[in-house]
């Protein structure tokens, strides 16, 4: 008999279309904080406000500042119908990246697509996953180019277009290094101000560097989580962070790690209990069972059915835990996904 947990079907929910976040709350630290107590198994309702009460000092705060880029590209091709370009990642010089397209059985290669004034789009070959590669054609800087005409590519379940608060409220305040084609949203909900507060309080931050790919919102479809085929993503742990982790362990210390992103990245770089500066791709998919090595406490939002983030937090909490907590969000009215309410695990 299968254990709960390792069928991919065991990861579906109900979930109403009313509680799908469209937008953020006004205020970013006003989202819900559902606390999960691994331990006992209690659920306790809070404000994301109150994180500060939750994190004793000298702890460490792991954080991502990787920072979303303008990606999506919208245009037309030369017959004037409409066409999109989704930038994924750049594979040689600024020019040349892969991307994900639409309509794909138009855009094929030797087409173009014109975006702006200054910026056209050709493609030159498909991938073995059936994504393009494609050259920008730019009158000046590709980077200048592409934030001139480009869009913030907000989630698929997000059912509006971007607008200007998008490209303030779908970063981090902490956000600094260009690279993802989506936020680590966990760290949607942090303020200065409560960045100050956990530092008054003796709480040390880390930051590490985790450039989200578009493989995030990607389902399992096999029936078998072992048969998903995870996207690589470019991550990046340098030497004062290490060394910040290795003097927090120590001296005994915990490690809360902000999204699944940062809890991705520093598995990977796991070296038993402590993490090592480490840069390069990881395709690393945490489900159940997993031996964690260096994560404490996990500061999460609510994520899809069958995705691979959904597996990861039940890795964590365990799997009758961690559904029973979804099933506790549903019914208390909490917002889900990238834009919606988030939960610490301790």
């Amino acid at each position: 008999m299968p254990v709960p947990g390792s069928r991919t079907s065991d990861y579906d929910f109900d979930l109403p279309e009313r509680q799908i976040a469209q937008s953020p709350a006004p205020r970013r630290d006003e989202s819900r904080l559902m606390v999960i107590d691994r331990a006992s198994g209690t659920i306790e309702h809070r404000r994301f406000s109150d994180l500060p009460a939750l994190i004793p000092p000298r702890d460490v705060l792991v954080v991502n500042r990787t920072r979303v880029f303008r990606a999506r590209l919208l245009g037309h091709r030369p017959s004037g119908a409409p066409a999109e370009v989704l930038l994924l990642r750049r594979v040689a010089d600024g020019e040349r990246w892969e991307a994900m397209v639409s309509p794909g059985g138009k855009l094929k290669p030797g087409r173009r697509v014109h975006v702006g004034e200054g910026l056209d789009v050709e493609i030159e070959s498909i991938t073995e996953r059936g994504t393009r590669i494609v050259r920008l054609e730019c009158d000046g800087d590709a980077e200048t180019m592409i934030e001139r005409h480009g869009h913030i590519p907000l989630p698929p379940y997000i059912a509006r277009a971007d607008g200007e608060a998008d490209a303030e409220r779908y970063q981090t305040v902490y956000a600094r290094e260009g690279g993802s084609v989506a936020a680590p949203t966990a760290g949607l909900h942090f303020t200065a101000e409560l960045l100050e507060r956990l530092a008054a309080s003796g709480v040390e931050r880390a930051e590490i560097l985790l450039h989200v790919g578009v493989g995030t919102f990607k389902p399992v479809e096999a029936d078998d989580p072992a048969d998903h085929a995870m996207h690589e993503e470019w991550f990046e742990i340098g030497d004062g962070a290490a060394a910040a982790i290795a003097a927090a362990r120590n001296r005994g210390s915990a490690l809360w790690a902000v999204g699944t992103t940062s809890v991705r990245a520093l598995e990977s770089a796991a070296v038993g209990r402590h993490v090592a500066a480490a840069t390069g791709e990881t395709r690393i998919f945490i489900r159940p069972p997993y031996e964690w090595k260096v994560v404490d406490h996990l500061v999460t939002n609510f994520h899809l059915p069958r995705s691979t983030l959904l597996m990861l937090v039940a890795a964590f909490a365990g799997y009758d835990l961690t559904m029973h907590a979804y099933r506790t969000a549903v019914a208390e009215g909490y917002r889900f996904y990238s834009y919606g309410d988030a939960m610490v695990i301790v």
